[in-house]
């Protein structure tokens, strides 16, 4: 799919159509995310950056799961 680049007042927009933002599941005002990827960029509803800390809590959980249960007591 073709996007176009767009002036709008001092900046260029990227105009996205309503079927895709539909689909991402955003709307006017929501941030989206550009991560450049080995095959070039992926824009995204999701922050990768909350995505990895939410992995890397995970992994805590799961290895202290016995002392967390206890402190939560």
């Amino acid at each position: 799919m073709e996007l176009k680049l767009r002036k709008v007042g001092n900046s260029v927009a990227m105009i996205v159509p309503k079927h895709v933002r539909q689909r991402m599941g955003v709307k006017e005002g929501d941030a989206v995310y550009l991560t450049e990827t080995p095959d070039g960029y992926r824009l995204s509803p999701y922050n990768p950056e909350f995505s990895r800390q939410m992995e890397l809590a995970r992994e805590v959980q799961s290895k202290h799961r016995d002392a967390l249960r206890e402190l939560a007591k």
